[in-house]
């Protein structure tokens, strides 16, 4: 393969120049083996109306370094799988520089997530805008033989995050499909006429594109496939046609929702492409594209490639979003993209405010409800799997082979127990998850109720705890727990504790609200019947009052709670044999 190549002419001109590399900058042993770097100088035929980059030609260049990583890892041909949601904060003119980087996050069976990082840079006055972040799965083929790919080894502390966190990404992707038409159906989002501007009608009909695009090789990799970011051009090209029809102007493409790739397509193929404007609001609309193949036309089924859904605005002269038209959706489909359109507006903003913030930025508690479960089920693991990952832990004291590690950072402190326990981690991990079980080790709880158990990983719990300090009010939480088994070997079993807030238990007179931001156990089998038990939690500002007055006796019940941990879960370890055959 052309990666395969590149590779190896890069290693013996470093091997035979290796006098250069203080010439030519870091050495490529200071970078990731996979990482991939492209700069493009953005020309007049790579842009649109408005002398700005084409995101169809952005996605393009995108796709190609985000494939050149990975078939750099997996050293054989591969295809684009899937495209996470992707947020384009930025434009990018003529004259100006697009640098991409991709690299590897993590290696599965025989797919990838490559994580592309996409920046701006203006060559005048040296100003760098960052553009996109995207993360894009890959699937590695050989035609003789099944592929099975080596692992990545993370080095610095964000590719341990990111290798962490891709495997919780994983698990959101895989059940994505089935996710979004569960909440499409129980979602319901009344129409607002007052934020839409009803003088302006536009028929959605009227907004209808049809085009078909025949593959050609320069469209294809070597073994014949297309390339992904140039069926992803095409669709953006339809799309863009669709939403002028809609506002009479040039849109701007600001975001493109998470998509698969249902199936490959070849040289030869006629790739049909349909887009339609599904609903417009008072400053974005939807459009929705359609991709379906064939080779001849007396073919009695075409084959659905993709389906994917845009956002675009229209831009004033100072960049600031217009006001749209209203769209008429056509009776029977129509309406039901229309409604469904409303559906995924909501959704996808949840999805973006509780899976992309920072840690820093997520409140204390966000409200529970069916249509962000899952995307508050990934952020309190992948939040606690971040938490983990952290390479600035200080070992502050041991005690009886208990260790106690503390992590300043920005308005958090951070405390990480750890001890070796001589019980199977599988039995660890079901004894551990039961929060109703928490009361008979750790005094803290004073009692658990299940609340509600949400699927077979996820339930939500109602805690009631002693007071803490001088308050005389005991606290009581609501607390989402998440579990999850290894991904692969070496991975840890993670149970991950943050608060929620569930209208069925509000606030009372009775007790004083708590909240936990960040906790929970992660669980390493070290051996047979030997494992190593992690627990984490991450202060609230409210609690650090607490903590800088009784520091020492902190640290004494955080060991004597944890021992106790210990003891329990060598008391128990004979209870769980039937329900181990589940794990």
């Amino acid at each position: 393969s052309f990666a395969s190549v590149f590779s190896s002419r890069t290693s013996r001109k470093l091997a035979s120049h290796s006098g250069d590399e203080g010439a030519m900058g870091d050495s490529k042993d200071d970078r990731n083996p996979t990482e991939v770097q492209m700069s493009q100088l953005v020309l007049p035929c790579h842009t649109n109306q408005r002398g700005e980059l084409s995101v169809g030609q952005l996605l393009k260049w995108i796709d190609t370094t985000a494939c050149l990583s990975a078939e750099r890892h997996a050293g054989c041909p591969c295809v684009t799988a899937s495209m996470d949601d992707i947020y384009f904060d930025h434009t990018i003119s003529v004259g100006q520089v697009v640098n991409i980087k991709a690299k590897v996050n993590r290696a599965f069976n025989s797919s990838m997530e490559v994580g592309i990082q996409v920046t701006s840079e203006d060559l005048c006055s040296e100003n760098q805008w960052t553009v996109c972040k995207a993360l894009a799965t890959f699937v590695a083929h050989q035609q003789l033989s099944k592929v099975k790919l080596k692992q990545i080894t993370p080095r610095t502390e964000e590719e341990k995050m990111e290798h962490s966190v891709a495997a919780e990404r994983r698990r959101m992707r895989l059940v994505y499909t089935d996710t979004i038409k569960d909440l499409l159906a129980n979602c319901t989002v009344k129409d607002d006429p007052e934020i839409r501007d009803c003088s302006r009608t536009v028929p959605a009909e009227k907004t209808r594109v049809e085009s078909v695009e025949l593959v050609l090789p320069p469209h294809a990799n070597h073994q014949g496939n297309t390339f992904g970011g140039q069926i992803m051009a095409w669709m953006e090209n339809v799309a863009t046609i669709a939403a002028s029809r809609l506002c009479r102007a040039h849109p701007t493409l600001k975001a493109i929702e998470m998509f698969h790739f249902r199936g490959p397509s070849q040289v030869g193929d006629r790739l049909v492409f349909k887009a339609i404007v599904n609903n417009a609001f008072k400053h974005s609309m939807e459009v929705g594209v359609c991709v379906e193949a064939y080779r001849q036309e007396a073919e009695p089924r075409w084959r659905h490639i993709n389906s994917a859904f845009m956002t675009f605005v229209v831009l004033d002269a100072d960049d600031q979003p217009q006001k749209l038209p209203w769209i008429q959706p056509q009776p029977g489909d129509g309406e039901r993209r229309y409604r469904e359109a409303q559906a995924r507006k909501k959704i996808r903003l949840d999805r973006k405010y509780i899976v992309s913030c920072k840690q820093a930025e997520v409140p204390l508690s966000v409200p529970w409800d069916p249509s962000n479960q899952v995307y508050l089920s990934y952020n309190n693991v992948s939040a606690l799997k971040v938490l983990v990952a952290k390479d600035n832990w200080v070992l502050s004291s041991e005690i009886n082979q208990v260790r106690l590690y503390t992590l300043e950072e920005d308005k958090f402190l951070s405390f990480h127990l750890e001890m070796l326990v001589h019980v199977d981690a599988a039995h660890a991990f079901l004894l551990l998850s039961d929060l109703r079980r928490r009361p008979e080790w750790d005094r803290h709880y004073r009692s658990v109720q299940l609340v509600q158990q949400v699927d077979d990983d996820d339930a939500i719990y109602h805690v009631i705890s002693p007071s803490l300090g001088s308050d005389a009010k005991p606290q009581d939480f609501v607390i989402l727990a998440s579990r999850r088994k290894p991904c692969d070997n070496g991975d840890p079993y993670i149970i991950a504790l943050r608060s929620v807030t569930l209208p069925t238990h509000p606030e009372t007179p009775e007790y004083r609200r708590g909240e936990t931001l960040c906790s929970g156990f992660c669980l390493w089998r070290e051996g047979d019947q030997l494992t190593k038990v992690s627990y984490y939690n991450q202060a609230t500002p409210g609690f650090l009052n607490y903590v800088t007055s009784n520091v020492a006796g902190l640290s004494s019940a955080f060991y004597s709670t944890f021992q106790a941990c210990e003891h329990f879960l060598l008391d128990n370890r004979s209870d769980l044999a039937p329900s181990l055959q589940t794990l």
